[in-house]
């Protein structure tokens, strides 16, 4: 290896997501890990064709992989392959698997929104008014609907999930580097996913992230746990973003920003010495 590592960043600096600026994330990231590795940037549709010269691949706003499944399966199969060090890890078990952590921890007990599958499996939801509908290959919100009771049963069952449509208080985040939370946010207005304030997390909170960042077992890498909080105070998880969370890190104050990009570097250092 290079004596400083050469890293290959894998970004859509273009992508045009809701209320959020993928591009300026990714510029301010790479300003400053540029001081420690030698870096490139690349689209994700590039990064199979280039990543044989560099000592690691970050992967990161990258966009929903949807758009360009084919190149993507194509890129971690020749990652796997060959042995290249990517960054998260392509063994997460959350989004970067697709959906079936949903069916899985809801199975195993976890506190998460209820979700099934297959028709026969109604049963075991809570009653709501209004049920989410949404691809097991979703992201994004695309392709996500609302459906009353009634009409449950008339699904095309096989490539979709179903869960209650959950009242909730307001939606929170936490961001992990490997298994240490750095900052929360939260969403205070349940209609505006985007619109996000500092949150103080309390131990309990803490404890109920750590369960699902614990559940996936990645050696390293960065993690965003997405929960509801309900009205009666609980807490739900809404999703487990381990491919390429987007970190808000603009809504930080610059101490916060600045123990994230000293958290990431110190992680992917490791990452390569592994």
């Amino acid at each position: 290896m290079a004596a400083r590592p050469r890293v290959l960043f894998v970004t859509d600096l273009a992508y045009p997501a809701r209320g959020r600026r993928y591009g300026d994330e990714d510029v301010f990231l790479t300003s400053r890990l540029r001081s420690e590795f030698d870096l490139a940037l690349c689209h994700p549709l590039d990064a199979a064709a280039l990543m044989d010269g560099f000592d690691a691949v970050v992967v990161r706003n990258s966009g929903p992989v949807l758009h360009y499944q084919a190149a993507y399966e194509a890129f971690r199969r020749q990652a796997l392959a060959r042995g290249t060090r990517v960054y998260n890890p392509l063994t997460g078990r959350g989004d970067m698997a697709g959906k079936q952590y949903l069916l899985d921890l809801t199975a195993a007990g976890y506190p998460v929104i209820p979700t099934v599958d297959r028709q026969e499996d109604l049963g075991r939801l809570p009653e709501a008014a209004e049920y989410v509908v949404k691809p097991k290959a979703g992201a994004d919100s695309i392709g996500l609907r609302f459906v009353p009771a009634a009409e449950l049963r008339d699904l095309a069952y096989g490539d979709v999930l179903v869960q209650p449509r959950i009242d909730f208080r307001y939606e929170v985040s936490f961001y992990f580097v490997d298994d240490t939370c750095q900052y929360a946010l939260h969403a205070p207005d349940p209609d505006r996913r985007w619109v996000l304030a500092p949150y103080e997390p309390t131990e309990a909170d803490l404890a109920f992230a750590r369960r699902f960042v614990d559940w996936n077992t990645l050696d390293h890498g960065i993690q965003r746990v997405d929960a509801c909080r309900t009205q009666d105070g609980a807490l739900l998880l809404v999703e487990l973003e381990d491919l390429n969370p987007y970190l808000s890190l603009d809504l930080l104050p610059e101490p916060a920003r600045d123990a994230f990009v000293a958290a990431m570097a110190a992680s992917l250092h490791q990452a390569l010495d592994a």
